[in-house]
């Protein structure tokens, strides 16, 4: 599965005795955990202007060919054997500790409680046998302030949203550039204004020069994503096929919307 891990381990020492870097002398560990390998030289590598703080070595030819070496390594690692820990009990129930977060007192939540251990072993009985076939997402419109259609998903379709995030979601976070911030572990708006506010002194210096910002976004994103393309983007990463079975299955969920059953676009947890 992860047959180029020994030379991952390789020039990754060989980094280790180039920059002396604390950070980058974590011990490699060669498991099949593919999860274990945290390629910590990604948003370095990935982030190669002089505004960024993270690019220390950017001048050193030696450590942009080893850490291009170990992009490309990275780039063909892929992750099987990844159902059985999405399944379990353990994970399941996590899961469900993370959809609850700031529901406690909703009237779902209260009713998923009241047989809980039941609820879980129920759910991951239909994983393990592929009979598990999310419920119709119900749309709702909300102002904030620009309106938007949402479409919500049942509390114990949560649950699963969470199990298989709990499982994929570090595979794809090590992938993304450092200064992507919506919807990570340890990033978050705060974050992103803290960044932006550096930028934005380093630009103007200290606020002396004039400096222009362009603000954009993808009109209807979810709604247009095509799920096809965007299957093929994950099966690069993930070659375990119970789990683009579970992906899918989410994916083409319907919407009940004004009395009718509707193909949904996207899902919110």
């Amino acid at each position: 599965m992860l047959s180029y891990y020994d030379g991952f381990c390789h020039y990754k020492i060989q980094l280790q005795h180039l920059v002396g870097n604390e950070e980058m002398k974590q011990q490699c560990k060669c498991s099949k955990g593919a999860t274990e390998v945290r390629p910590w030289y990604v948003n370095n590598f990935n982030n190669r202007s002089n505004a960024n703080d993270r690019n220390h070595f950017n001048n050193n030819g030696q450590f942009l060919r080893i850490a291009q070496t170990l992009a490309e390594i990275y780039s063909m690692i892929t992750y099987k054997n990844l159902w059985e820990g999405l399944c379990s009990y353990e994970n399941l129930e996590f899961a469900y500790k993370k959809a609850r977060k700031h529901k406690t007192t909703k009237d779902y939540v209260i009713e998923f409680e009241r047989d809980l251990e039941n609820n879980l072993l129920l759910l991951r009985s239909e994983l393990l046998l592929h009979c598990y076939q999310p419920k119709p997402l119900v749309n709702f419109i909300i102002r904030d302030p620009k309106t938007r259609k949402i479409s919500k998903s049942d509390f114990r379709d949560r649950v699963i949203h969470h199990a298989l995030c709990g499982i994929i979601e570090p595979i794809f976070d090590e992938t993304f550039i450092h200064d992507s911030y919506a919807n990570r572990v340890g990033k978050g708006a705060l974050k992103a204004v803290q960044r932006f506010d550096y930028f934005k002194r380093k630009v103007s210096r200290n606020n002396t020069f004039p400096c222009y910002i362009l603000k954009a976004d993808i009109k209807k994103y979810f709604e247009t994503v095509n799920h096809d393309v965007l299957i093929k983007i994950i099966r690069k990463k993930i070659r375990d096929n119970n789990v683009l079975w579970l992906i899918r299955k989410i994916l083409d969920n319907c919407v009940f919307f004004g009395g009718e059953l509707e193909k949904a676009c996207h899902w919110a947890t």
